[in-house]
């Protein structure tokens, strides 16, 4: 019988023991009984819905800071780090699992701990609960940005529903906060597909404006590289990052195993990084040295096609918030009762305020700024490459069988080693680069016709 793939704490246990083995302690602790009756409610995630949900958390608010990324690394090097980052993300994500199955963990921070100790506990628990976290925020700043401009259209600058900080409360109120409720990470699975719809919609869009707008390419638009393209690696990172929630998908398979696990990763990883080229080739290609952080922030909040964009996006955004919550509060979870402050299983009330707390968090910080670009550069460099390139292979070195520079430990030692690079050359560059913090929530200057906020129709061919 498979495990309930809800939330649950997970302590690593000092023997190696399979993954059936929790299941029976589960029998053992509730009864034979309740447990069967339970197990009869709990949905389970096949093939394709947990390629579903793996997708979805890679295709969050990263996806729409790709076309930023080609402008630092340059269009050609920047496709290219896209497709290197991919199989990079699809091999950490093997290695996790395997690393779990050696050390008989079940959740990423006891897969540390077994493998590097207590001080590798609280690393991973600080990146693995910031990286969600400060994607939330990120979420929270793309509705803001993106809805309010739909509003100002529709009805005027000064009205509320046109106030960034009374839509972001009102969506983190009403959707947001019910959807992270859940405790089943099985039943997000729908949520996932309706998003990934709700993306390939926004790429057609931005693909009519690659035909139909036309702005004049800035000086070094179509470079190879740029020395910036260390940068561009954290937020293409940080893009791709789904690690944090992997064991939570992988328990939730019907059945949970190497083989299937392969097939999922293999499948979602495609499916990302398909729709990832095509996001940062088109909105790239379209503004090139005008691209900002959040791309939905070129187009001009006149244009009535790219306002259905931004509708759209901010779906999928809120489709994919609750994913991250569910990570942030096993994080959290896991760390509680790991300190014995206090026993597992989670009572409903535990969860319950958890989850408004890190709600409650995001919201505030989220009226903080408006700058996307920053903050994908940051938290992908600082949490997106230590928990992709850097951990899962060092956790394979330590725990597969044979000397660190084993033949089959190559990969892991380069991707590690890489990943080292990146995040000391990614730091340096975001500070010497002033432009990186820098980013405007008004109308950009092709935008403007004769004074007026009306978008040039010398700008447009005829459609």
């Amino acid at each position: 019988m498979a495990e309930s793939p809800t939330e649950k704490t997970h302590i690593a246990s000092n023997e190696m023991m399979p993954m059936a083995t929790h299941d029976t302690a589960q029998l053992v602790e509730k009864g034979a009984e309740a447990a069967l009756d339970d197990s009869k409610d709990q949905d389970r995630s096949g093939i394709p819905g947990a390629s579903f949900n793996i997708a979805n958390s890679i295709l969050g608010s990263g996806i729409i800071g790709l076309p930023y990324a080609m402008k630092k690394a340059g269009l050609p090097l920047g496709i290219i780090l896209i497709l290197l980052i991919a199989c990079v993300t699809d091999y950490s994500l093997l290695l996790l699992i395997r690393g779990g199955e050696l050390s008989g963990t079940t959740t990423y921070q006891d897969l540390v701990q077994a493998t590097l100790g207590i001080p590798g506990f609280y690393f991973l628990s600080f990146i693995q609960f910031c990286y969600p976290f400060v994607a939330m925020i990120g979420y929270n700043v793309i509705i803001g940005d993106t809805i309010t401009k739909v509003f100002e259209r529709i009805l005027s600058d000064d009205h509320v529903l046109a106030n960034r900080y009374f839509i972001i409360s009102i969506i983190t109120v009403l959707i947001s906060l019910p959807f992270s409720l859940y405790r089943n990470v099985s039943k997000l699975v729908k949520v996932a597909i309706v998003s990934i719809v709700l993306l390939v919609v926004l790429i057609i869009i931005m693909y009519i404006r690659v035909g139909t707008l036309h702005i004049p390419p800035t000086d070094g638009a179509w470079n190879f590289a740029n020395f910036q393209f260390t940068e561009s690696i954290g937020i293409i990172t940080f893009a791709y990052i789904c690690h944090h929630n992997s064991f939570l998908v992988y328990t939730s398979l019907e059945t949970p195993d190497a083989h299937n696990w392969s097939k999922v990763t293999h499948s979602a990883v495609v499916m990302a990084t398909f729709l990832s080229i095509l996001v940062g080739l088109g909105g790239f290609i379209t503004f090139t040295g005008y691209t900002q952080g959040d791309v939905l922030q070129n187009y001009c909040h006149t244009d009535d096609l790219a306002n259905v964009g931004r509708v759209v996006f901010a779906v999928t955004i809120v489709c994919t918030y609750p994913l991250e919550c569910f990570v942030c509060r096993e994080v959290l979870e896991n760390f509680i009762v790991h300190h014995g402050w206090a026993t597992s299983p989670q009572p409903i009330q535990r969860h319950l305020i958890l989850t408004l707390v890190l709600v409650g968090l995001t919201l505030g910080f989220s009226m903080s700024t408006s700058c996307l670009g920053i903050v994908l550069s940051i938290n992908g460099i600082i949490a997106a490459v230590p928990l992709v390139f850097m951990l899962p292979t060092l956790c394979y070195i330590r725990l597969a069988e044979g000397h660190w520079y084993a033949l089959h430990k190559v990969p892991s030692l380069i991707i590690f080693c890489f990943g080292g690079l990146v995040c000391i050359f990614g730091l340096v560059t975001i500070f010497v680069d002033p432009s990186s913090s820098q980013c405007d929530s008004k109308d950009l200057p092709y935008c403007m016709s004769d004074n007026s906020t009306a978008l040039p129709t010398a700008m447009y061919t005829s459609s």
